[in-house]
């Protein structure tokens, strides 16, 4: 192969590998935070104060030599401080890596991330081809941490501001209506409405068996089960009718056709009920995208999202970054008359649509 000629400008060539020098640093640490999150490290630090690498290890049942290794790692990417030979967790750092519930908890995006890599293969012949790779032909990473990264901010903004945001939804939920939560997942979204609206039935739908069965022990384990029901559907056959609300959680864009899957929601729901649409936050346009999130989002897109749909029936493609345009052409082909953006955050797009 010949080699290109280039005009090399020396400082932009610097500048450019000072990028990449960072990138590696935060790509190999992938692997070190999802060994501190499963080994519990994170965990044992937060709260504990300056900690030796003797004291970590014997706290977590683990190899001083390894942890000391681990430690330094860590400290040299600003994860953990050190000084006067100990090693600390601040308190932020805590709240993203050790508290669970928190609504910046993110080593589910370093499982989602592991996945990425485990499946390159499959991705790069994809390719050549063209071919789609499925939802369910991706590495277990991939639930898991998916489920593990999106629980916090549907924790932190569902029930208080999303559902709010939707006309006359939460005043139907609240007396006892029915919902739809298609491409439900693991079923975070589905329980977390089922334990803030008692009154109300909800449906979770998933054509990934394996999530659905993890989807209804949660469901048991919540003490929801008497008001959700589980259930391996895709998003234009799922069952039933007269839902007061439909909800897709993050999940249009990987649909293969979601034109027909907008026509089915629109047939299942009430006169009067409410699609609501929650997606990745994007522009219009490509060049409002390029930032830090757009940069997540379309690297995501690549290698999960756009494989996804072309896996698919139709295999539109619309990808993570779609953007409110996009999405309101889907929606509106498939019948609805009303379209806006209820509410959004730095990360999603609330979108509603009515009949």
């Amino acid at each position: 192969m010949t080699q290109p000629k280039l005009n090399i400008d020396e400082a932009k060539l610097n500048e450019f590998m000072g990028k990449a020098l960072a990138d590696m640093g935060a790509a190999i640490n992938t692997s070190l935070v999802l060994i501190g999150d499963r080994l519990g490290l994170y965990k044992a630090m937060a709260g504990a104060g300056p900690m030796t690498s003797q004291e970590l290890a014997a706290k977590t049942g683990t190899s001083e030599r390894y942890v000391r290794e681990w430690l330094s790692a860590q400290a040299a990417g600003g994860y953990v401080s050190f000084g006067a030979g100990k090693f600390t967790l601040p308190d932020e750092q805590a709240m993203a890596l050790a508290v669970d519930n928190s609504p910046v908890f993110i080593p589910g995006a370093y499982q989602i991330i592991a996945s990425t890599v485990l499946d390159e293969p499959k991705l790069r012949a994809a390719f050549k081809t063209g071919d789609g790779v499925g939802w369910h032909e991706h590495n277990c990473n991939l639930f898991e941490g998916t489920e593990r990264f999106f629980r916090p901010g549907y924790s932190a903004h569902l029930i208080n501001e999303w559902i709010p945001a939707l006309a006359g939804v939460e005043a139907k939920l609240k007396a006892g209506g029915t919902v739809a939560d298609v491409g439900c997942g693991y079923g975070v979204s589905t329980i977390l409405m089922a334990q803030a609206y008692p009154k109300s039935k909800f449906f979770g739908f998933d054509y990934h068996a394996p999530s659905i069965e993890w989807a209804s022990a949660s469901a048991d384990k919540a003490g929801v089960s008497d008001r959700v029901t589980f259930e391996v559907a895709s998003s234009k056959a799922f069952p039933g009718k007269d839902y007061d609300m439909v909800a897709f959680f993050d999940c249009l864009h990987d649909m293969g056709d979601p034109v027909g899957a907008s026509k089915h929601v629109r047939k299942s729901l009430k006169p009067e009920g409410t699609w609501m649409i929650v997606e990745p936050f994007a522009n219009d346009k490509l060049e409002d995208n390029l930032n830090p999130v757009g940069r997540i989002f379309y690297s995501a897109s690549t290698l999960v999202c756009t494989p996804a749909s072309l896996s698919q029936e139709v295999g539109l493609g619309l990808g993570a970054q779609a953007g409110e345009a996009r999405l309101r052409d889907v929606v509106t082909q498939g019948g609805f008359k009303r379209f806006r953006r209820a509410t959004e955050t730095p990360f999603n797009l609330i979108l509603e649509a009515r009949p």
